[in-house]
């Protein structure tokens, strides 16, 4: 099993658009790109996504493979199969992390999602996402309200993981 993004942190953005990924964020990215050695610069793929995206998904080398090989099984020329090709070909850029561990994200993607001096990252398993911080805040307050309103207060969220299937 691949390793995992795990956990958040907020970081600067530079007048030119770089941010330092964290560290963590960094030793999956490299793991997870086949193509990637010491002295290389390892590569992901940001999905921008549609007008109403207002954060940027920013996937692995490995699961954006895993991702090629699931649209590749789809009926051609389905209206599914067409959606995800427009999202995650049409609707996104390959990258490179530089040697300081910092990517840079162009002004017309930062405008997009209201990136100035500071993005929020969050891990999401094998891809993790970049935002605005004020932007992050409210969409995960009105989420805890909603889920607050559906959940005793107590709830475990593990509760709601499948079984795995029985080893052996």
């Amino acid at each position: 099993m691949a390793r995992r993004f795990r956990g958040s942190d907020t970081f600067k953005v530079d007048a030119k658009g770089r941010v330092s990924i964290p560290a963590p964020f960094r030793r999956v990215i490299e793991a997870a790109d086949p193509d990637w050695k010491e002295g290389l610069r390892p590569n992901i793929v940001i999905v921008y996504g549609p007008e109403s995206q207002d954060w940027l998904d920013v996937y692995s080398m490995e699961a954006v493979h895993e991702m090629d090989a699931q649209i590749a099984l789809m009926q051609r020329g389905s209206p599914e199969r067409l959606m995800n090709e427009e999202l995650l070909y049409g609707q996104s850029f390959e990258a490179q992390v530089d040697d300081d561990g910092r990517l840079t994200i162009p002004q017309k993607h930062r405008d997009k999602i209201g990136l100035k001096s500071e993005a929020f990252f969050i891990s999401a398993g094998d891809y993790f996402r970049i935002w605005n911080p004020a932007t992050y805040e409210a969409k995960a307050a009105r989420r805890s309200a909603r889920l607050a309103d559906r959940y005793p207060e107590d709830f475990d969220p593990r509760s709601l993981l499948p079984a795995l299937p029985p080893k052996g």
